[in-house]
């Protein structure tokens, strides 16, 4: 006897992490076949992997702003969901990188890629979050309250802040 899925059920697997390519005008991608998708999400395009993010949604249909040269897409491509926001990873390392403007740190990909140019679809870490970092706490009493902007420790990077 099978299970009577629920709405919720139905929803989710209707909602798949993938929509293709519906058409493409310069850095301005649409998609369809993206039900469930949010607006500012994070996206992956085409096969080389593009990163872009959601700027419009109507009905299933996404429209996407693409950081990297679309050249090369075609209708049909696919476009892979992240269920993430386009966000920037702050944390102690930022200072002693330089990034271009979606956070990808332009040494460690003429490293990785043996060129000056950025390669299509690159995905390097932001930053080495398995540098250790000397962390000096606060003295925060167990139990305070705590909210946002408040400071409970201090981590050296560099010689041009003492402390962040």
């Amino acid at each position: 006897m099978q299970k009577n899925k629920t709405a919720l059920e139905e929803l989710a697997e209707k909602e798949s992490s993938y929509g293709k390519v519906f058409k493409v005008s310069g850095p301005l991608v649409v998609a369809d076949s993206m039900v469930g998708a949010k607006m500012y999400e994070l996206v992956k395009v085409g096969w080389d992997k593009l990163v872009g993010e959601i700027i419009k949604l109507d009905g299933d249909t996404a429209s996407i702003q693409c950081y990297e040269d679309t050249a090369g897409l075609t209708v049909g491509d696919p476009v892979m969901r992240t269920k993430q926001p386009l966000s920037v990873t702050l944390a102690p390392g930022i200072l002693e990188e330089i990034f271009d403007g979606i956070q990808r740190p332009l040494n460690k990909i003429a490293e990785v890629s043996s060129s000056v140019f950025v390669p299509r679809g690159v995905d390097v870490p932001a930053l080495n979050m398995a540098k250790p970092w000397e962390f000096k706490p606060a003295k925060i009493n167990v139990g305070a309250m705590l909210t946002g902007g408040d400071i409970i420790g201090e981590v050296y990077e560099n010689e041009l802040f003492d402390t962040h």
